[in-house]
């Protein structure tokens, strides 16, 4: 009880520490007019997309190679301890159904299952296209949609006034860390996530490269 209080004061002296941020700064009636608040909360430690150009008229982010190596743990422990007491019971001719046995298989299933649904996350498609003249981040595009209007996972690239940059601490039981997010600013103020990552550095980079894409400005609050 003593550690959640302490853990809960700290989460609010840090929340009371951190400066506000001035968006005049950007000098846009707009900017004051969107939120600067995180809009994806969570986020994580490591970089999990990287910003690959397709073609000239194309560019996506693509999972990045931690993020790929990430899943692969839990996928390959998850198979090889299943597939490791499946051969050995079956040499042993050990009953599936005792608890020997279950428990080892049922934990490498959670453990594989876990592992696609990580690479199912990180790789969803994050798409930016000039010919469609859409922005999307689902595993459709645009042309295999039935109805764009209905569909918020669609954003016509015309839409976009800004690409935002922000940062987040998150504190954890075990570990804090700060995560980066990148946000598209739509003309009439609203905010569409594109990724949330651990690497401000190459986030930056990202969306310099991203912005000269699309011929928007970057409002950088990180």
């Amino acid at each position: 009880m003593r550690n959640k209080i302490k853990a809960f004061v700290e989460q609010i002296a840090a929340h009371v520490a951190q400066p506000a941020f001035d968006p005049s700064r950007f000098n846009d009636p707009l900017a004051m007019n969107t939120q600067w608040t995180p809009l994806v909360s969570g986020g994580t430690n490591i970089r999990t997309h990287k910003l690959v150009l397709i073609d000239f008229n194309r560019m996506e982010f693509k999972p990045s190679w931690g993020s790929i190596l990430f899943c692969a743990v839990f996928l390959l422990t998850g198979l090889g301890v299943m597939i490791g007491f499946i051969i050995a019971g079956t040499r042993s001719g050990t009953s599936f159904f005792q608890t020997d046995f279950l428990m080892p298989v049922v934990t490498g299933l959670i453990f594989t299952l876990v592992g696609v649904f990580l690479y199912y996350t990180f790789g969803k498609p994050v798409v930016f296209d000039n010919r469609s003249g859409y922005f999307w981040k689902c595993w459709k595009a645009p042309d295999q949609a039935f109805d764009l209007n209905a569909m918020e996972a669609y954003t016509k690239l015309s839409d976009i006034y800004a690409l935002q940059l922000l940062s987040e601490y998150v504190r954890g039981n075990k570990s804090s860390y700060h995560s980066y997010e990148l946000n598209l600013v739509m003309k009439d103020g609203s905010r569409v996530n594109v990724v949330d990552h651990g690497s401000h550095v190459k986030l930056r980079e990202d969306a310099r490269t991203l912005a000269d894409f699309l011929g928007k400005p970057v409002w950088d609050a990180i």
